[in-house]
């Protein structure tokens, strides 16, 4: 998951040739911003699509844009029924320094969830990244990391036991081939790391929905293929496993053929899958033929989803561009959310709205 200054993703820059043809198609045309006042009727925002198919549709959301722009918070709780912290739950912002726990950032997301009638997914409990230097760099033992781990999870998840209804417990756990990622974790603990976690979070919170969430597992491929056998693996074993989460970073014109048949054979499992992280970056300056592109992006990934059993929604990974980790990731990218830096919907908007709507 991304955070603003992160550079560990490796994903496909290819800008697809359909592209260059749908430009020449639309050169002239032009492109209509619809833009939703605030007293737009809910049936027809984001959320009210959503609500009318009981899912959620969520954003991951920034403490400093919710404490300090208004336009953000009107069109986050206008248009979504589901909250991530992007940072503020991650181990580096929660435990600075050991044993002291700053709940600042955390606790406002979920008290403003609370007033306005949103659920919060957790993000995240286990992760390579964004881990506080005194443990990164601490020298513990395997003994000592996994009383770490265990008292993190108890005491994070124990606060807001019944205030949050899904976790994301293991995070970006493989590699590309589908290797297990090296980590403190993975390094110390071995796999055994991951049913651990799981157990450990069903203890602390036994209504919340636990997840596996990754990236460039969309498409069935080699890291899916080993998410899929780890799932099952777990299932087997009696662990708490209730989801896996699809992260979604894509680039224009690439969402994968594969996405809805991988995402039902884990749902065929029995558990459930949600759209955890989408945003579709797009080359800048964005052509009129690659925001319609996009549109068409966001529909199909929401479809593919929903139009999988136990779908449980789709969030996405921010609300308007003007506070995306896309331009300072990628190079050259940017545009990747349904709203402007300005709060204007884009046709991704549009896009995002008919995926929900099954009547659209």
């Amino acid at each position: 998951m991304p955070h603003a200054s992160a550079t560990h993703r490796r994903h496909s820059l290819f800008r697809p040739l359909l592209l260059a043809v749908a430009g020449a198609l639309v050169a002239t045309a032009t492109l209509t911003l619809p833009h939703l006042t605030p007293d737009a009727s809910a049936a027809t925002t984001l959320r009210g699509y959503a609500d009318g198919r009981g899912v959620k549709i969520g954003a991951a959301v920034g403490d400093g844009p919710l404490t300090s722009d208004g336009s953000y918070a009107s069109v986050l709780d206008r248009e979504f029924n589901s909250v991530t912290a992007e940072n503020a739950m991650k181990w580096d912002a929660l435990e600075p320094s050991r044993g002291n726990y700053n709940w600042a950032a955390a606790d406002r997301l979920v008290s403003h969830a609370a007033a306005h009638h949103q659920g919060v997914r957790g993000h995240t409990l286990v992760w390579y990244s964004q881990l506080p230097s005194w443990l990164k760099n601490g020298g513990f033992s395997a003994s000592q990391l996994n009383t770490i781990l265990k008292n993190h999870i108890d005491t994070t998840v124990g606060r807001y036991k019944g205030k949050i209804y899904a976790w994301d417990v293991v995070n970006e756990a493989f590699n590309e081939d589908g290797s297990m990622r090296g980590s403190l974790w993975q390094d110390k603990l071995g796999t055994g790391y991951i049913a651990n976690a799981l157990r450990w979070a069903h203890a602390a919170d036994p209504a919340a929905k636990l997840y596996i969430n990754d990236y460039n597992t969309e498409a069935d491929n080699a890291k899916s293929d080993a998410l899929y056998a780890l799932a099952k693996q777990l299932l087997a074993q009696g662990v708490p496993l209730h989801g896996i989460g699809f992260q979604s970073h894509f680039t224009v014109g690439q969402v994968p053929s594969s996405m809805k048949a991988n995402l039902k054979r884990f749902s065929d499992l029995g558990l459930e899958v949600s759209v955890t992280e989408l945003d579709i970056r797009i080359p800048m300056p964005a052509s009129s033929a690659e925001l319609a592109q996009q549109s068409t992006d966001y529909k199909t990934a929401t479809e593919n989803c929903l139009g999988v059993p136990r779908c449980a929604g789709v969030t996405v990974w921010g609300v308007s561009d003007r506070y995306s980790w896309v331009p300072g990731t990628f190079s050259g990218y940017g545009a990747a959310l349904p709203y402007t830096e300005s709060y204007a919907a884009k046709p991704a908007y549009t896009g995002l709205s008919n995926g929900l709507n099954p009547n659209a």
